[in-house]
């Protein structure tokens, strides 16, 4: 581990994980904290047959694929072989949700059935693809709105054979060479490789354990068929951080990190992104996924604004609580808030963007405008609530809204023929330096100041 904690931080983390493991009679747990880029704590408690688990043995991490999955449907998207606005049938024709939009299924929203037909699917041997597909018929469509959340493994079986028809491979393949080998996650594998946890049930009223069944998932696979171990799961928060290399455009990630719905109420905390599952925990933006399989259980969490991440992996059918990977978090905050890197000066600013920066008026409102540190702009109000926006280049005096009001709206600069910049326009909006300056092109006109 490249960082170190204080012993009393270490401790605490040690008797959460300890409380879970014995109050919940865990046969073995292991957890690990990143911050900016690093791994800084480990440990687990229980045993893996006459061993501790260590951050090379494996677990499943059941719906934690779907994460994996998403990425995979987004990369397709940033290459321009699909939208995510395409019906579902115009790339995997013949089922029963044709009409439905691939982003709706990426974020829950499509009114499928949480389950595939036939028996439960991850206790018995998976479906081949075609026998699959043909199970999704009408009856697998529920009676609410597509809008609403609605939690679907079979959406995520449905993806997997989106991507295998667009990339013309198996899901396993094109996984693989897309973001386990760039991001070095060599021991994260669709079925188990020793050193591994066995899945197991403990006994509501007894002390005694029983094995689980693993059965590979085949076109169900997509949906939580992966085995990983804590190394590979801190990179893979890491990416979820932000740490995306080559695997994926960071503002992909961030789109896929932006609420698409939610499933508990107007003030929610628990929420969908593309692919992501999202919460909000004492004004903390968490990302991430959960896992659930026959004799496992895995939780992971990313505070991309913290840059700091949580996961941790069990080998039981019920018992390790969600709530745990919150509470590590919460101790790692606690005890040792993390310090921001230093301010230094980034310099290389050109005189053209210098120009730019300052006072705005939209009317009689200021705003500011300011060059960031991976020089995008960022728009916001000047005192207090408003909008705020940031804004990446695309082309000469052209910017592009990435979040806020404004996403997907373009700022043009625009210039008099001397090249002097004369106003802002931000999708009809025009911004001035001086209220209502009647040298611009306000809409409506203006007079004088009273």
């Amino acid at each position: 581990m490249a960082g170190e904690l204080l012993p009393a931080t270490r401790r605490a983390l040690l008797r959460r994980l300890a409380l879970e493991q014995s109050g919940n009679r865990v046969p073995s747990i292991i957890a690990g904290l990143v911050r900016d880029g690093e791994t800084i704590w480990v440990d687990s408690r229980g045993w893996v047959g006459d061993r501790r688990p260590d951050s090379d043995t494996q677990y499943r991490i059941g719906s934690i694929t779907k994460t994996f999955v998403a990425v995979l449907v987004l990369r397709l998207r940033d290459e321009g072989l699909l939208s995510l606005s395409d019906r579902f049938g115009d790339h995997v024709p013949g089922t029963a949700v044709d009409d439905r939009q691939i982003w709706q299924l990426l974020a829950h929203s499509s009114g499928l059935s949480s389950e595939p037909a036939g028996q439960w699917w991850e206790r018995t041997k998976g479906e081949a693809a075609e026998d699959f597909l043909a199970g999704v018929d009408s009856d697998q469509l529920r009676p609410e709105p597509q809008h609403v959340f609605h939690y679907s493994n079979t959406a995520f079986g449905l993806l997997g054979q989106l991507i295998e028809r667009v990339r013309g491979k198996d899901f396993t393949t094109v996984l693989h060479e897309e973001i386990l080998e760039p991001l070095g996650m060599r021991r994260t594998t669709e079925s188990p490789v020793p050193p591994y946890a066995p899945g197991l049930a403990v006994h509501p009223w007894a002390d005694v354990l029983q094995p689980e069944p693993f059965e590979d998932a085949v076109a169900m696979a997509p949906a939580g068929q992966l085995w990983s171990t804590v190394d590979d799961m801190l990179r893979w928060l890491r990416f979820l951080a932000g740490e995306t290399g080559e695997v994926l455009h960071p503002d992909t990630l961030d789109e896929m990190r932006k609420p698409a719905s939610v499933d508990d109420g107007p003030q929610w905390t628990r929420g969908a992104g593309l692919g992501l599952q999202l919460a909000r925990h004492n004004g903390r933006a968490l990302v991430g996924h959960s896992g659930s399989m026959p004799g496992f259980l895995a939780n992971m969490l990313a505070e991309p604004a913290e840059s700091t991440g949580v996961i941790f992996l069990a080998n039981t059918t019920a018992g390790a609580n969600g709530a745990l990977a919150v509470d590590l978090l919460e101790i790692l905050a606690e005890h040792e808030p993390r310090i921001p890197p230093e301010w230094v000066p980034e310099g290389g600013v050109s005189e053209e963007l210098l120009e730019l920066t300052g006072l705005w008026y939209w009317g009689p409102v200021p705003q500011l405008l300011r060059v960031l540190p991976d020089g995008m702009l960022d728009l916001s109000a000047w005192q207090g609530p408003g909008r705020q926006s940031r804004f990446r280049p695309d082309g000469p005096d052209d910017w592009i809204g990435l979040d806020g009001y404004h996403r997907g709206e373009r700022l043009r600069v625009v210039r008099a023929v001397d090249g002097s910049v004369t106003h802002l326009d931000l999708n009809t909006f025009v911004f001035t330096r001086r209220p209502y300056d009647p040298s611009a092109p306000v809409p409506g006109g203006t007079l004088p100041w009273e």
